[in-house]
């Protein structure tokens, strides 16, 4: 593996205030398309880093990273308080259609919203959905049995 191999890691910089396990998985994915060893792995990963990523590395003491899985749980451990908490299917009761808002934006907003509760049944995304609308043409559809 060359040098033009390695910089051709196109990946946003992890700075420690997003979600560590986000970017775990992305620098994952690219790892896997490149062919990375778990030694390249390694010394890839750190060039993601700026900020207090970086810094958090800098201070670490030598040879303390064994492995790649040793590496990624100290980084996931190191920046766990900025993982985003999986949403429940309780989040969805509180999307609304708003004042004005056409049926298809509230749709669209509606299942923008549900990607992100991936547990959630067609019955409950339905059934919530049905419940946000507002008065009006629609309405009727929260009100019809079986939906």
């Amino acid at each position: 593996m060359n040098c033009r191999e390695l910089s051709n890691l196109s990946l946003a910089e992890y700075n420690g205030t997003t979600d560590p396990q986000e970017h775990l998985s992305r620098f994952e994915n690219a790892a896997l398309l490149h062919r990375y060893t778990d030694g390249i792995k390694c010394r890839v990963f750190v060039t993601t880093f700026s900020r207090a990523a970086q810094q958090w590395f800098n201070q670490l003491p030598p040879a303390v990273i064994g492995s790649f899985r040793e590496f990624h749980c100290l980084f996931l451990h190191q920046f766990a308080s900025n993982r985003k908490h999986q949403k429940t299917e309780l989040s969805l009761f509180s999307i609304r259609q708003k004042e004005g808002e056409s049926l298809k934006g509230y749709l669209l907003r509606f299942n923008t919203a549900a990607l992100e509760v991936p547990l959630a049944t067609q019955k409950v995304k339905a059934s919530t959905f049905a419940q946000g609308l507002m008065d009006g043409d629609f309405s009727s559809l929260a009100k019809k049995p079986g939906i």
